[in-house]
């Protein structure tokens, strides 16, 4: 005999009806969604999704301001953090979004102040050298001018991909691949995609918004962070090209997809992330598992449609798009602004990263990688930023050394310089310790696939 409880929840999943309406209000924003994240064109001679065209077009019209922007927004976040923390203000106070942006630990604001100081040497090109230097300090703050844009384009963009009904739809067909391969949601599948296909820092700001809104655990969000976030494509190109192996590139990034995957199906069952705990931020939203009486087409249509017409009004998105964007610009830009560049300093500027990759050098010439001595340090240095390990590896002689390089540094994709310290502030439960270990682990499971690949084409 079915429980009371059962007989409730089958009855109430039989009595709601796919009307049109709400099948329209889930496949037309959803199908806009889809095509802007997710839908590769071909622009000029290479792969680009519509959003990332769209950024890119914005980049190029505010070209000459966005330097002066990104100071601008810089200096209003520390000036109101800083009236936050010492006068505490009604207006922040009684505003739970402003006390969200402004009202931060002792150690944010001190970090805000910081980034803030960096960005107005590097703006003006005044003031200590190795903070403003342009391998550093303008480094960050040329990142920072590309980065505030996609931001400002996705986040009024993302609550079409996740408001609608698109996550829930692919989420239940998919769950049957997702959870057994890598012990996460179905829904896990459209930050796979976004973030593979168009932009990391978007793919992780997906992430956030929904362990926030009470679709992902914490170990799901962690784990969907920092194993499917991965490198997009155009940027796999621009590496091949700066290492000289984008005549290999089919090859090359065959690896990286391969090498890739068997990390994302181990780390989530490793420590870490295993031991992070399966507990929702808030409220559990969604249920995956599929009743009995009703195949999972439908009820994959009958979670979309009922997350579509719990979407709100284009008003609701543009004012969640809004917050998004507000978050990120006065949030993360001035901190990434401080961690990325101290970070960088710490790499440029000291022998941290030499010592640390020591330990290395007997395992790459165990492979038999020529070049292991000045090949190791380009093992380790992708954690400060995705760029330097190739700008350490380009001087190699030894191709083989380099493809090897290029594909470990994009299966590596956690960085302080963005995407790591957009984890760091989110609300997602991991620390930098967790990220430096996640990054150990990327490394030592992906680099004897990646050579094994590399040894049977050269």
């Amino acid at each position: 005999m079915s429980s009371p409880l059962k007989e409730s929840t089958e009855s109430s999943v039989e009595t709601q009806q796919i009307d049109k309406k709400g099948l329209m209000k889930f496949l037309l924003p959803s199908l806009f969604g889809v095509l802007i994240f997710l839908f590769p064109i071909f622009d000029g001679d290479a792969f680009n999704i519509p959003l990332g065209i769209i950024t890119e077009y914005v980049i190029d019209s505010l070209a000459a301001w966005l330097p002066a922007i990104v100071t601008f927004v810089m200096i209003i976040s520390t000036v109101f953090t800083i009236i936050s923390a010492l006068f505490k203000p009604a207006f922040i106070k009684n505003s739970e979004l402003l006390q969200s942006l402004f009202d931060v630990s002792l150690f944010w604001t001190i970090t805000r102040i910081l980034g803030t100081i960096f960005a107005v040497m590097t703006f003006y090109g005044v003031g200590i050298e190795i903070v403003y230097s342009a391998i550093t300090g303008q480094v960050m703050f040329d990142l920072l001018t590309s980065l505030i844009v996609w931001f400002f384009v996705a986040s009024f963009l993302m609550p079409y991909l996740i408001n609608f009904g698109a996550m829930e739809f692919i989420g239940t067909l998919l769950r049957g691949v997702t959870k057994p391969l890598f012990t996460l949601p179905g829904r896990s599948a459209i930050d796979l995609l976004s973030s593979w296909i168009g932009n990391v820092n978007v793919g992780v700001v997906i992430t956030r918004e929904q362990y926030q809104s009470g679709f992902y655990t914490g170990r799901e969000a962690a784990a969907i962070s920092t194993c499917f976030s991965t490198v997009s494509l155009p940027f796999c190109l621009v590496i091949a090209g700066m290492l000289e192996v984008d005549h290999l590139f089919p090859i090359f990034y065959l690896t990286i997809v391969i090498a890739g995957i068997v990390s994302a199906v181990i780390i989530p069952r490793i420590p870490p992330i295993s031991k992070i705990p399966d507990t929702y931020y808030t409220e559990n939203q969604y249920q995956e598992d599929v009743p009995e009486n009703m195949s999972k087409l439908q009820w994959a249509l009958q979670q979309a449609v009922k997350r579509a017409k719990g979407a709100g009004s284009l008003a609701d998105q543009l004012k969640q798009g809004l917050s998004i964007f507000l978050g990120i610009a006065f949030v993360l830009i001035p901190q990434v602004m401080a961690i990325g560049t101290f970070a960088l300093i710490i790499a440029e500027f000291t022998s941290v990263f030499q010592i640390l990759a020591q330990p290395m050098v007997p395992l790459l010439q165990l492979m038999q990688i020529p070049e292991a001595v000045e090949a190791a340090p380009a093992t380790i240095v992708g954690f400060i930023d995705m760029f330097m390990p190739a700008v350490l590896a380009s001087g190699i002689e030894a191709e083989i050394t380099r493809f090897v390089i290029g594909a470990l540094s994009l299966v590596q994709i956690i960085y302080l310089t963005e995407m790591g310290t957009l984890l760091i502030i989110s609300k997602i439960p991991v620390t930098i310790w967790h990220l430096f270990l996640i990054f150990l682990e990327r490394t030592l499971i992906s680099l004897p696939i990646i050579v094994l690949i590399a040894h049977m084409i050269f």
